[in-house]
């Protein structure tokens, strides 16, 4: 009888906090030293969603990538990641990003760990 009380709660603690689409435009740029290499910059269409357990997203659109002295490319990349809260104080999160291409898919991967005080 208890677990019928409970279930309730547990139900709404699962629900989502916060959710929704988003676009996302960003830009990071390359340096080796002063020299600059060139830059890449994204025009994504998101989505994220936050529960009681942690959060997540996934996003995708065209990049534009644009080398110092090269010519520009415009192709289609993506990226997923997530957070989890492994106690009070530390989360852990990811990220898997991709780019795709006719001749070969590229993918980054990012994980870590955030201590907050």
């Amino acid at each position: 009888m208890k677990i019928l009380a409970i279930l309730p709660a547990a139900l709404f603690a699962a629900t989502p906090v916060l959710a929704g689409p988003y676009v996302n435009v960003e830009n990071n740029a390359g340096f080796s030293g002063s020299n600059f290499n060139g830059h890449a910059t994204d025009f994504h269409l998101g989505y994220e969603n936050s529960t009681a357990f942690g959060s997540y997203y996934v996003q995708a659109g065209p990049t534009i990538f644009a080398p110092d002295g090269g010519e520009e490319e415009t192709k289609l990349t993506g990226k997923i990641g997530g957070s989890v809260q492994a106690s009070e104080r530390v989360s852990v999160y990811g990220e898997l990003a991709a780019t795709f291409d006719s001749d070969v898919n590229d993918y980054g991967t990012k994980l870590g760990v955030k201590y907050s005080f």
